[in-house]
């Protein structure tokens, strides 16, 4: 990658720019922070925001390098083997740091310690990590996933899972019996007993499924317009993981249109979304959603403008959204993985992120967006012909508006017809008090003064109610007409008087 295309890169996950060589502490941090996710390049001699290559003195390179493996090799914990090197674009020099993905997670800042001292990368920024990430880190580096974890509330007798025992004899034609729950690691020996595992307890119908796991659901909603303001149908689908992705896509049906295009001499009927990808997308978030991370549930959500689906945990680090036409297989959740493959949800390993690039392919109407926003992984499919029918709509709105404004102002004209001509025949305090005022705003004490008298006439009074009934001036504050400190001012309505008279008089 040239300096052109590092620089077009925003921050973020794996890249990180720095215009001179960091603290200490924060050094330690993003080094520990790309150990324990997907490795990373920090740029040391680029300024962010914007991107641009300011250099290091090249006379400080080699000091600044060691700098950078000290710091390393004395404040990181296990031991993180960096790559330095050193770089030059025209006559400016700066140092890229690769550190990569971690073998023995979790890293973490040793005069912090691990439990305060561990940190992973959310988007652009070093965030330290709950004990329930450092959990996940820790069955990382012993190749384990939290759904294979054994539950010991409750043994294997003792649970109710007979609608996925059904469930699984309808998927599959076989039973779900003990050798077959042991093959699939649902089940394992304690001391001669056999308990459930954590998969099998989100598979199940048993009351622990809820007490355990009761944020593990999909939380569906279709909003009215582009913001999350007002529903107008929402649903809760708290059913054990197998059927929750079928649940939450035929809810998305119930909420989009089936139209119909003309192909030669046929007629075609076409969904406005890609429902393959979205079905793919629905099954992705219940199969790798992080399960470990409590109080957070999966959202669908519909707006006019885009369907977006919300799943909690970040990215498996060796999936990139990016080349979603290469298949790609790492499965966050190793025993439920394995289950959906066997039900039938999942097609083929590796096959789900093609299977979204191929028909998104097929909507060219369709823009695909994803991003990891804090601790969650969401996707976005949003309607690219929404932008401009809003703009549209924006200028049919002004053009109304002109059309309004050239009505009032032929009804201004017809209602004060009749004073324009007075007017124009005999020239009266009535347009005298509007150029007055124009510019100003005065009492009525002052009107008089303007126009030459020693008092408030009564004349005067009379005018000046007509002028507001006619809704040429107005008071300046309308909520006390007897304050002090009344005014009179000239209205819009008052401006445009006097232009068609002016207008007339030529």
């Amino acid at each position: 990658m040239n300096f052109k295309e590092i620089l077009s890169q925003p921050e973020g996950r794996r890249l990180e720019f720095k215009e001179q060589l960091p603290k200490t502490s924060d050094l330690a941090k993003t080094i520990v922070a790309f150990s324990n996710d997907a490795g990373g390049e920090l740029f040391i001699g680029i300024k962010d925001n914007p991107h641009e290559v300011v250099g290091l003195p090249e006379d400080d390179l080699t000091s600044i390098e060691e700098q950078i493996s000290n710091i390393i090799y004395t404040k990181c914990y296990p031991t993180i083997i960096p790559d330095i090197t050193f770089l030059s674009e025209g006559d400016k020099h700066l140092i890229r740091v690769t550190i990569y993905r971690g073998n023995t997670p979790p890293y973490y800042v040793k005069d912090l310690g691990k439990l305060h001292g561990t940190f992973i990368r959310v988007g652009s920024t070093n965030r330290q990590a709950d004990e329930n990430i450092i959990g996940e880190l820790e069955r990382r580096k012993r190749n384990l996933s939290f759904d294979s974890e054994i539950v010991l509330d409750k043994p294997l007798s003792a649970l109710k899972y007979d609608s996925f025992k059904q469930i699984y004899k309808d998927k599959t034609s076989e039973d779900l019996d003990l050798q077959a729950l042991k093959k699939l690691e649902l089940v394992k020996d304690v001391e001669g007993v056999l308990y459930p595992t954590q998969a099998l307890i989100l598979f199940s119908d048993d009351n622990l499924r809820n007490s355990l796991f009761h944020f593990a659901k999909i939380e569906c909603a279709r909003f009215k317009g582009t913001k999350s303001e007002t529903f107008i149908d929402q649903k809760t689908i708290s059913t054990d993981i197998s059927m929750q992705a079928e649940e939450a896509y035929n809810f998305v049906l119930r909420h989009i249109n089936k139209g119909a295009t003309v192909e030669g001499v046929y007629t075609i009927s076409r969904w406005e979304y890609p429902l393959k990808a979205i079905r793919e997308a629905l099954r992705n978030a219940v199969v790798h959603r992080d399960y470990s991370l409590t109080g957070k549930d999966i959202k669908v959500a519909i707006y006019d403008d885009m369907i977006e689906i919300t799943s909690p945990g970040l990215l498996p680090p060796s999936i990139d959204y990016s080349a979603m036409e290469s298949r790609q297989s790492d499965a966050k959740n190793k025993i439920i993985a394995p289950v959906f493959k066997r039900l039938g949800i999942i097609d083929q390993w590796g096959n789900g992120l093609k299977m979204i690039a191929d028909e998104l392919k097929e909507y060219p109407d369709i823009e695909f967006k994803w991003r990891e926003t804090g601790l969650s992984f969401q996707v976005q499919f949003i309607k690219k012909e929404f932008v401009k029918q809003q703009e549209l709509q924006q200028e049919l709105q002004q053009e109304l508006q002109q059309e309004l404004q050239q009505e009032l102002q032929q009804e201004l004209e017809q209602e004060l017809e009749q004073e324009l001509q007075q007017e124009l025949q005999n020239k009266s305090l009535y347009a005298e008090i509007l150029l007055i005022l124009t510019n100003k705003t005065l009492s009525r004490k002052e009107l008089s003064v303007e126009l030459g008298q020693k008092q408030v006439s009564g004349q005067l009074n009379k005018i000046i109610s007509k002028l507001i009934e006619d809704k040429l001036i107005e008071h300046t504050i309308p909520n006390n007409i007897n304050h002090p400190s009344q005014r009179f001012q000239i209205t819009e309505r008052g401006n445009t008087f006097l232009k068609i008279l002016d207008q007339e008089k030529k």
